[in-house]
């Protein structure tokens, strides 16, 4: 596990932005075309429904807007920003990159552009790379993106993964502020030897793409469900604990703990204990998991709904295919010059 060095700037969030498609897909839908029902996908996951994409709108659409959005809450504009990064699993293509696609729908001609690819903790990941990519100095303005077309990689015909995700994307954008704190220290960890347990094993090099390969439906997501909630639980647990140890602080001083919406009953394992689940953020109700995208569109509900002031402290946590992990803490700052 490592930990982030001493940041030299202290960087700060200072807007943030969201896009759901308009479609709403709900547990009722789904009973239609998988054998589900309501009861079944709510007592399991706390979700209700979530948000499908049209068929002509690509993951970089999504983050697009989601960029616009949060560009238009820091009141900055395309071409101020230098760094651009979408984390995504579900990118319009393998190359170029879906952040390319995003820098030519917004305009955003003056940034260098990548992604970057952690499965659902992809966007802490990011965020903690722009942040060290300003505090040395090298970027200025940097817009991360977290955004997903899920539904293009579910097997619609097994209802044990198609019911718990939806589509979907979020953004931030960081710069240098005059805040005491910013986004603090974080901590973060991969494991590799549970790569198996949450992957889609075709398309790649590794499993070309075939006519074999798609019979066996290997192009879509596969999960071993128990094994990915008992480590989920654990490791968003510890890295909570670290996170806090990390920054001398207590749990007391968290006003709101944001944990990647992938289960209800994940984050109520962890709020239960840790002893906060009356501060930990849930909207997966709404928009089921939408992985790289799901801690991007909760931070900004979080914000707008008006129970964060400027100073109260955030902890963001994510667990994500790889296995990947990790949590930090952000000071909200929003307005601080």
């Amino acid at each position: 596990m490592s930990n982030s060095q001493n940041s030299l700037h202290t960087v700060s969030v200072i807007g943030t932005g969201a896009y759901l498609p308009e479609k709403v897909v709900t547990n009722d839908d789904l009973a239609k075309v998988v054998d589900t029902n309501d009861e079944w996908i709510f007592s399991r996951t706390g979700m209700r429904e979530r948000r499908i994409a049209r068929e002509d709108q690509a993951t970089s659409d999504l983050a697009a807007e989601a960029a616009k959005a949060a560009l238009r809450d820091a009141g900055v504009s395309a071409d101020e920003v230098d760094l651009l990064i979408v984390a995504t699993l579900s990118p319009d293509m393998f190359f170029p990159s879906t952040a390319c696609f995003v820098q030519e729908k917004i305009g955003a001609k003056n940034a260098y552009c990548y992604d970057l690819g952690a499965a659902c903790s992809g966007s802490l990941f990011a965020i903690e790379t722009a942040k060290n990519q300003i505090a040395c100095g090298v970027v200025k303005t940097a817009l991360v993106i977290g955004a997903e077309k899920m539904s293009t990689f579910l097997n619609w015909e097994d209802r044990g993964t198609c019911v718990l995700f939806g589509d979907g994307a979020g953004s931030v954008v960081l710069q240098a502020t005059g805040a005491e704190h910013g986004i603090m220290k974080g901590t973060f960890g991969s494991d590799g030897s549970m790569a198996h347990l949450l992957q889609t094993p075709g398309g790649g090099s590794r499993n070309p793409m075939t006519h074999e390969m798609l019979n066996r439906k290997e192009q879509y997501l596969t999960m071993g469900g128990r094994d990915v909630y008992k480590h989920a639980v654990k490791q968003m647990t510890q890295s909570v604990q670290d996170a806090l140890e990390l920054n001398s602080l207590t749990s007391d001083e968290i006003k709101c703990f944001v944990a990647h919406q992938a289960n209800a009953r994940i984050i109520e394992a962890i709020g239960m204990r840790l002893d906060v689940m009356d501060r930990m953020f849930m909207n997966v109700e709404k928009y089921a998991n939408t992985s790289a995208a799901a801690l991007m569109i909760a931070v900004d509900e979080v914000v707008k709904s008006g129970d964060v002031k400027q100073g109260d402290l955030i902890l963001l946590v994510a667990f994500g295919g790889g296995f990947t992990w990790g949590a930090t803490v952000v000071e909200w700052t929003k307005g601080t010059a």
